[in-house]
């Protein structure tokens, strides 16, 4: 283990500015002065007022990161500190994940070496634990599944048979699906016990199957009795749920017998409230490699959720192995001091990386179709495309004012430009690639927050308004989205977004999909005008979003607090007119990765909400409970 030199602690005072102000010490535990230095830190709290800033000296921001200079002349010895304080803040700190992600000394000879960082502490004030998330909750009845099925009539028996095998006559088919079913529960609970077996055992219990043909493709029912387990299914997809109802059962009672038990007689008919669930996953802040990707997929097998929205690009990276673009992939994913990519999130002073290979992508694709989940690629355009420029300058307009405008998470420029045929000619031969690694009917192309000034101080897109009649940013985007759609149909794909994607006269609502974000009613608004939706409000469904309040919860906030509570409860359809209501087709959670800088704080954030939104995706309202899922969700994998 490498001993630690350098730490940062850092506190916020709410006094001291209008979003109060930090104060940091940087303590040398080198055995050498340190003197002619910088000093980095990346954070979502953002300095806005370089002036506002005493006993040191700010020198530059790109986005997140921030670098500062020491008075000249300072020299700290070995155990000595340096203390500054910075205000002139974008916002309030709310959480103690608000501060420092990363930090690290550019030195005199220019080498770059690490400092440690910890949690923002809350100075002056009471810094309460956050409270718990679940309670302990309360079962009807002893059944562990989750999501909760939509009808269920059935008894516990006060035994559970060892493993279930299918019946003697089923089809290859059949006894693929237990197979497929087995070695996800093997993947997911590596220590636990089979609840499947392939062949008859003495002490099981035999499934019979039959395909049913007045079932919808993703229904299924169960019939339990002492002898034998009758499953009917409507589709592949159904027999696959039905048979992942089973091994959670039998997981339950097997693991926790005080609670749980397996069915001796009844019946349980079931079908999915929703056609789009789903589960979003932002790897451009953060790179996930491709165990975990796989893993996750698996997850939502498990919670019978079968869309896996992959935001591969953003301001951050462009993760996609693109042939025509090398590039991409070498300068547009490589963060680093001395990188064209400056360190964000959770970067220091190492050189960080990371993408997708093509081959990685097929093999996850094939893993998703196996499992019926369909992967949603996404590639963020025309804004969040810092990335994307560094790595193709001649998509720029040499032109334009350097940051003439920036985004709202702070990044300059970031926004491809419509008007130059280069951005058609890089989209067309992106899009190529894409739709030959996707079989997925959507291609998600982003859409959101381009900043309002986008572009006006392009010569080339000035020029290009004039020419079309455009005005102003949002119109200008159409008139690009609208050939991107064009693009995707003539490849025979549809166009899904975000929600403004509507914005400036938007597309063609034929074909299209949107993803309400910003707030609830926007779901609405977009319905009204014709647009198929998506929900999934920040308030509720972004697992970036603390959960409580307090302090030491861990999170976002700018979309309030999501209590695991809250997000079960969340009603997506909430006051959709009834002829509003065929327009949406369904709930979607969103793992945004800012804050995600290790394994704990991504379980300690996704679960049990996203298990949370898996029922909501799947269990009709009035089935709905909240005490019996708090008593089931422990019971859920994690990555």
């Amino acid at each position: 283990m490498t001993p630690v030199s350098y730490r940062l602690e850092a506190s916020w005072q709410p006094d001291g500015g209008a979003f109060g102000r930090f104060t940091f010490t940087l303590f040398n535990f080198s055995e050498a002065p340190l003197t002619g230095f910088r000093l980095v830190y990346t954070s979502l709290t953002r300095v806005i007022v370089p002036e506002a800033c005493e006993n040191a000296t700010f020198l530059r921001r790109n986005a997140n990161f921030h670098e500062f200079a020491p008075p000249a002349g300072l020299t700290l010895a070995p155990g000595e500190s340096w203390t500054f304080t910075v205000s002139g803040l974008h916002r309030n700190a709310k959480h103690c994940t608000d501060g420092a992600k990363s930090a690290y000394l550019t030195l005199a000879s220019g080498k770059h070496v690490p400092i440690a960082v910890s949690d923002l502490q809350l100075e002056n004030a009471i810094s309460e634990p956050p409270p718990p998330r679940l309670p302990e909750g309360k079962l009807d009845l002893p059944f562990s599944m989750q999501p909760w099925p939509a009808q269920i009539d059935a008894w516990a028996g006060d035994s559970f048979p060892v493993v279930l095998y299918p019946a003697p006559g089923a089809t290859p088919d059949d006894v693929a699906a237990v197979g497929s079913v087995l070695a996800l529960f093997h993947r997911l609970f590596s220590e636990g016990h089979a609840p499947f077996s392939l062949v008859a055992s003495g002490q099981g219990r035999a499934i019979v199957f039959s395909k049913n043909v007045a079932l919808a493709p993703e229904a299924y029912d169960l019939s339990f009795s002492t002898k034998e387990i009758g499953l009917a299914y409507g589709g592949a997809a159904g027999r696959q749920y039905a048979l992942t109802t089973l091994a959670q059962l039998l997981n339950g009672a097997r693991t926790h017998p005080e609670k749980f038990r397996f069915p001796a007689q009844g019946k349980i008919s079931d079908a999915p409230r929703y056609g789009w669930r789903g589960c979003h996953l932002d790897v451009s802040r953060q790179f996930y490699p491709t165990s975990d990707v796989s893993r996750l997929i698996d997850i939502l097998a498990w919670f019978k959720l079968n869309i896996f929205h992959w935001h591969l690009t953003d301001d951050e990276a462009w993760r996609l192995e693109i042939k025509a673009f090398p590039t991409l992939t070498t300068l547009g994913v490589l963060r680093g001091p001395d990188e064209p990519l400056l360190p964000q999130l959770g970067n220091g002073a190492e050189p960080v990386g990371g993408f997708y290979s093509q081959d990685d992508v097929k093999t996850l694709v094939a893993q998703a179709t196996a499992l019926h989940i369909e992967i949603v690629p996404e590639i963020d355009i025309p804004g969040h495309s810092t990335a994307t420029l560094v790595a193709l300058p001649d998509l720029t307009d040499g032109q334009e004012a350097p940051e003439s405008y920036h985004s709202v998470q702070g990044y300059p420029n970031n926004a491809l430009n419509p008007a130059i045929d280069f951005t058609y000619e890089f989209l067309e031969k992106v899009l190529d690639e894409i739709v030959e690694l996707f079989p997925s009917q959507y291609v998600h192309i982003g859409g959101d927050e381009v900043a309002n000034g986008s572009w006006l101080a392009s010569p080339l897109a000035k020029k290009l308004m004039e020419k079309e009649g455009l005005s102003g940013t949002f119109a200008l985007q159409s008139y690009f989205l609208k050939k991107v759609k064009q693009m995707l149909t003539a490849r025979g794909r549809k166009l899904a977004g975000w929600n403004e994607v509507a914005h400036g006269g938007g597309v063609s609502t034929e074909g299209t999909l949107l993803m309400a974000w910003e707030r609830p009613e926007v779901g609405i608004e977009l319905a009204r005008e014709g647009y198929d939706v998506v929900m999934t409000p920040g308030q509720a469904y972004y697992l970036d979003m603390a959960q409580a309040d307090a302090w030491q919860e861990p999170g976002a906030s700018w979309a309030g607090t999501a209590t695991p509570a809250h997000t079960y409860g969340y009603e997506a359809e909430g006051e959709f007119p009834e002829e509003l209501k065929p327009r949406m087709k369904g709930v979607q959670a969103c793992i945004w990765s800012e804050h995600f800088l290790s394994r704990g704080y991504f379980n300690r954030l996704v679960f049990p909400r996203l298990c949370a939104i898996a029922e909501a995706a799947w269990t009709p309202k009035s089935a709905k409970d909240w005490q019996r899922f708090a008593a089931i969700a422990p019971l859920g994998p994690e990555l």
